[in-house]
């Protein structure tokens, strides 16, 4: 009989809360700083990130090969015969590749990798649908055969205070930079299918980005349900002012708050907004 267990990265973002309630495992990215290291939701926190920026802007680093070494260890000590692991794109982190390499010394587990070419809580809204289909019951082939379906219906669309994280981190994908930061243009963020970033709009100023993304949201939702993540960056205020006039939209199912932790947010900086979009 199978045994099926659901394995992530810390770039999905999801709570130790919804990791428990979903029997979710994950792998720490690191997070390292000049005179010192820590595990990604382990030894710091997202305000606590966010709040060392002003003093120096850290690196991030992929899952301790040892930490994924001991998580697998775990799940063959506690009777599973198969891992799904669900990763942030490949295009941005080499985590997949990392994960592939630790589960060929670990071959009674039948494995499976899955590269979701996106991040934050839209990869994390797919290894939530994973787990929850463990939870009903479905095999491990109906849930690797989902996978791509999922993937289909999860978009990520966000906004930066400045894209100079974005830059230092080599992570700026095909996104413009210098001119649109003299210009205050301020643009919409996508993840593409091809799981690098990309320019979807630019917009002058904070306030007509969010209208943007208001915008964005509103033609998903002209098509048919969907479940939201307000994503923020040490915004809050603004994310959960977002959130308050996403509410009543007809064909909202559900519509929920995210922060973007350490792994993510050392590479865009404090003032993220985005939505993660859920068709259902």
């Amino acid at each position: 009989m199978q045994k099926v267990a659901i394995l992530t990265d810390s770039a999905s973002d999801l709570t130790k809360e919804l990791m428990e309630q979903y029997n979710i495992k994950f792998a720490p990215f690191r997070i390292i700083y000049s005179d010192r290291e820590y595990e990604d939701k382990i030894d710091i926190t997202p305000n606590e990130m966010y709040a060392s920026l002003k003093r120096e802007i850290p690196t991030t680093s992929l899952p301790n090969i040892g930490r994924i070494e001991k998580i697998l260890c775990s799940l063959e000590e506690e009777g599973y015969t198969h891992v799904i692991s669900i990763n942030i794109s490949s295009a941005l982190s080499g985590t997949s590749n990392s994960v592939r390499l630790v589960l060929e010394d670990h071959p009674k587990l039948i494995s499976y990798v899955y590269d979701t070419k996106t991040l934050c809580m839209a990869e994390g809204v797919i290894v939530i649908e994973a787990a929850k289909l463990v939870l009903d019951g479905k095999s491990f082939e109906e849930i690797i055969k989902s996978l791509p379906g999922l993937r289909e219906k999860s978009h990520c669309y966000f906004t930066l205070n400045t894209l100079e994280y974005l830059k230092r981190g080599g992570r700026i994908g095909k996104v413009a930079g210098t001119i649109g930061e003299l210009l205050n243009l301020k643009p919409i963020i996508h993840v593409g299918d091809d799981g690098i970033y990309h320019t979807y709009a630019k917009l002058r100023g904070r306030k007509q980005s969010i209208n943007k993304l208001f915008e964005v949201l509103t033609d998903y939702l002209a098509k048919g349900k969907c479940n939201i993540w307000i994503i923020e960056g040490d915004a809050l205020e603004t994310g959960t002012e977002l959130c308050d006039s996403i509410k009543g939209l007809n064909n909202v199912n559900e519509v929920n708050i995210a922060t973007v932790g350490p792994a993510l947010g050392v590479h865009t900086g404090p003032g993220l907004i985005g939505l993660i979009i859920q068709e259902v």
